[in-house]
């Protein structure tokens, strides 16, 4: 299956990083435009793809995980300034029959993303 994919994991807690919101962009024009903001099920995935096949293209894509903002919502004690807030990870999409996979591994004090599968 080709496309977007992503999940979020609290490695804080072991479980599923259910209601993190994540920015879509693709890179065109010279800057990267939104094209929509999603939020994780009670699995820590969206619903749906965030590009199905049939609209991947090849190029330059970013996600923004809204690390903070999960964090804050389920009560996880931060100082006010944290540490993590946002985080973009910019990524390419070179063959649009490969599935690109993207996943958040994310605690207030660190994060960790690969290409999965």
């Amino acid at each position: 299956m080709a496309g977007i994919t992503t999940h979020v994991l609290n490695t804080a807690t072991g479980t599923p990083g259910a209601g993190m919101r994540i920015d879509f962009s693709v890179w065109e024009d010279g800057k990267y435009k939104l094209v929509k903001t999603v939020h994780t099920n009670s699995d820590g995935r969206t619903d749906q793809m965030i590009l199905k096949p049939e609209e991947t293209k090849v190029g330059k894509y970013e996600l923004v995980f809204h690390v903070r903002e999960f964090f804050a919502k389920i009560g996880t004690p931060m100082p006010d300034l944290a540490f993590i807030d946002t985080v973009p990870v910019r990524f390419a999409v070179f063959d649009t029959a490969q599935h690109y996979h993207v996943p958040m591994l994310a605690t207030p004090w660190s994060c960790t993303t690969y290409r999965g599968s």
